[in-house]
């Protein structure tokens, strides 16, 4: 199929060229607003309990928008709540609030009910929250709050008016990202484009992985803009689209247009080096994008679109990139000829510096292979010290606490994290822990009060409000709300002193839910607290589902491409021992705060869909490496006369060809990657670290240190299967050869 595809590429060049310049100009004018189709949040279950209740409260009191919080701050010695200057003030900002047709009633604040003062009014009284709800889900929410934060953000009669609250947090978010998507192509593309010039040594060789990672961006953004149009994708997506485009382009055509330089030194003409190359090294980019887009694919099984949307964004990237690598990459090459080495860079330096031209080297020779031997007579002790260390860095991971993003994922200055760091130094109860009950069914005001009694006694919970009554401490204290009842749907109101996302909140809200509910009702729960409770339930119940996919598919992909049971079991073996490494760092970095938490808040969790979404990126990505370097021995493995000797001659002879590429590509994509770690949304500046991390260990002591280590020690049971799979492997079997 390959050879069928680039023969018919390279007898016309020019004119595949030219469809795929018009084919990128349409989908570049066609992607060009995929962002302003993006949202910002898809972190929640929407099966869970939380995101049903919080359904109703929207549909059925049309409440349960996202949160926006106005901060008015007055004078020292100020009573926020007996100031008749202070209640001007807020009383013309919730009359403002009240005439803007998205905003949701009630308003909470101090004037209209006094007996939010424990939640609304700060410690010394000379600050004071209005609290709304924001109607338009993620699609329309932040942008509104935006609007209202430009409107309301200043000095008014004297009183500091400042904005925070979830749905000013996802504007932000989503202005945040935008400005670090164009940060992380701006450090990642042109150093890239050095080193490759440097990897390649012309300038002419190092535009192609570029053009191609543009190929791959252009065509991905244009599925997603397309996808949007159907289901709710996550503006981060864009990110994994600018890093895996450029990364995988990268990987590519490194791999083939090394191959490519080496057929050519064994004397083939350029058109039979094309089709050699493309029907060996294409036959690895092919399979490899097969093996990375199914570990990404494994995303859509979770029911947050935050996850699936990378799931979208990854199948994407992969399938453009491949194809440009498959399409593009052959028609370069021989519409360039022996142009590709234009402008070499390596070659203008010997000539100024007066060095001679580098004599070809056999591949024994070499420095990879002298490495690759040094390895192989100590493969006992490597392969136990390295793994020994690997589990020690990852020990940290014991310890991994998961939460759901919050305002202190933005940066300090930004002024909905700068509002609530306010909230959280100056008032007794937190306005996000406020945690809602929905009660459906028929409930008697007697058993409804009673209820919202045992509610009261919960270890750190405030005011209890219900349709007919606040309670506190067992005892009401003032009427209720008749708003909060719609025919057989009451609604509870429950403020809380705790973290919603702290160890206290969790416990809190798993013990309102413990509370016996009235006979004949049933109780959702929802608000921070719950959703964070339930989004962590969430990954654990779809986690194994995720891992088992993974496993299952890499291990039959890789049976098919080396037709061995052996190797694909030390593939994912030591795939897991180098990741523990990386997330113990995740953990002790971003979860514990040392390093300075690379400049981040450190919140004592991690959010808790990354490291599930680090894991499948790093786990695909590393296989793309294993296909590498797997393919080199596998073909040498077959060349030989099948013994032990041959086995250890062929892990060395592979890692010797690969060796160059795969460190490069490793340097390459973890430049990629630590664009990202640019970003000022802390969540995503892990995702860089980790992901660059685990790149450059992968790379580095996994595929040159335990692969050909645990390979030696195995010998030729490496390439052991049952004669059933073996037969199987004959007939359907996908291999470089």
């Amino acid at each position: 199929m390959i050879t069928r595809l680039t023969e018919r590429v390279i007898a016309a060049p020019k004119l595949v060229l030219t469809m795929v310049v018009v084919v990128l100009a349409l989908c570049g004018a066609y992607g060009l607003g995929a962002a302003d189709k993006m949202l910002a949040g898809g972190f929640e279950d929407p099966n869970a309990e939380s995101s049903h209740a919080r359904d109703v409260l929207d549909q059925q009191f049309h409440r349960g928008g996202a949160t926006l919080v106005v901060k008015i701050d007055g004078a020292v010695g100020t009573d926020m709540s007996t100031s008749p200057e202070a209640a001007a003030v807020g009383q013309k900002i919730v009359a403002q609030l009240e005439a803007t047709d998205y905003i949701e009633k009630p308003i909470l604040n101090v004037w209209a009910d006094p007996s939010l003062a424990g939640e609304l009014l700060s410690r010394d009284k000379t600050s004071t929250l209005i609290i709304a709800g924001v109607a338009g889900g993620d699609e329309l929410a932040p942008g509104r709050a935006e609007d209202l934060s430009q409107q309301l953000t200043g000095t008014t009669d004297g009183f500091e008016v400042s904005v925070g609250g979830q749905a000013l947090m996802f504007s932000q978010v989503n202005e945040q990202t935008s400005k670090d998507l164009l940060v992380a192509e701006a450090i990642a593309i042109p150093i890239s484009f050095l080193l490759l010039i440097v990897v390649f040594g012309g300038v002419i060789a190092a535009s192609l992985p570029v053009l191609i990672g543009v190929a791959s961006i252009v065509g991905t953004l244009a599925f997603l803009r397309l996808v949007a149009g159907f289901t709710d994708v996550s503006i981060f997506a864009l990110n994994l689209t600018t890093a895996m485009g450029l990364a995988l382009a990268i990987d590519y055509t490194l791999l083939i247009v090394t191959r490519y330089r080496e057929e050519l030194e064994r004397g083939l003409d350029r058109r039979s080096a094309i089709i050699r190359t493309m029907d060996t090294a294409g036959r690895t980019v092919l399979f490899s994008g097969i093996t990375v887009g199914l570990s990404l694919a494994a995303l859509a099984i979770f029911p947050m679109y935050f996850l699936r949307s990378f799931a979208y964004a990854g199948i994407g990237v992969v399938v453009v990139a491949v194809l440009a690598a498959l399409v593009i990459t052959p028609a370069l090459l021989m519409l360039l000829g022996e142009r590709i080495d234009a402008l070499n860079v390596r070659a203008w330096i010997r000539r100024r510096l007066g060095r001679p031209e580098p004599q070809p080297k056999s591949v024994e020779q070499t420095g990879w292979y002298r490495v690759a031997m040094t390895v192989l007579r100590r493969a006992v002790p490597v392969a136990i010290v390295v793994p020994v260390i690997l589990l020690v860095l990852g020990a940290p991971f014991l310890g991994i606490k998961f939460g759901f993003p919050d305002e202190r994922v933005l940066p300090a200055s930004a002024s909905a994290h700068a509002v609530q760091q306010e909230i959280d130094a100056e008032y007794a109860q937190n306005s996000g822990g406020t945690v809602t009950a929905v009660v459906d069914g028929a409930v008697t005001d007697d058993a409804l009060r009673e209820y919202a009694v045992s509610l009261s006694k919960v270890e750190g919970v405030g005011a209890v409000t219900t349709p007919i009554g606040v309670v506190v401490d067992g005892r009401q204290v003032a009427p209720g709300n008749p708003a909060d009842r719609a025919g057989d749907l009451s609604l509870i109101t429950i403020s809380s002193a705790a973290d919603p996302l702290g160890d206290d909140g969790q416990d809190q809200i798993q013990t309102l839910r413990d509370v016996p509910a009235p006979p004949g009702v049933e109780v959702r729960f929802t608000g921070m607290a719950a959703m964070n409770f339930d989004v962590v339930q969430a990954l654990f119940t779809y986690l194994p589902w995720v891992l088992v996919v993974i496993a299952v598919t890499t291990y039959i992909l890789l049976f098919l491409f080396s037709g061995s049971v052996v190797l694909p079991i030390k593939a994912l073996v030591l795939n897991v021992l180098s990741l523990s490494a990386t997330f113990g760092a995740m953990v002790w970095i971003f979860q514990d705060g040392h390093l300075g938490a690379f400049g981040t808040t450190p919140t004592g969790y991690l959010v808790a869909t990354m490291p599930v979404l680090m894991f499948c990126i790093a786990f695909g990505l590393s296989m793309d490496y294993e296909v590498f370097l797997l393919g080199r021995i596998r073909e040498e493995w077959l060349k030989s006369d099948k013994t032990k000797a041959a086995n250890d001659h062929a892990v060395a002879v592979g890692l010797a060809r690969t060796g160059r590429v795969v460190t490069a590509a490793a340097l390459l994509m973890s430049i990629v990657f630590a664009g990202i770690a640019a970003s000022e949304v802390s969540f995503m500046r892990m995702f860089g670290v980790g992901l660059t991390i685990a790149v450059l260990m992968d790379a580095s002591i996994i595929r040159m240190l335990l692969v050909p280590a645990f390979m030696r020690i195995m010998g030729v049971g490496n390439w052991w299967a049952p004669a059933p799979l073996r037969k199987l492997h004959d007939r359907i079997g996908f291999t470089e050869e």
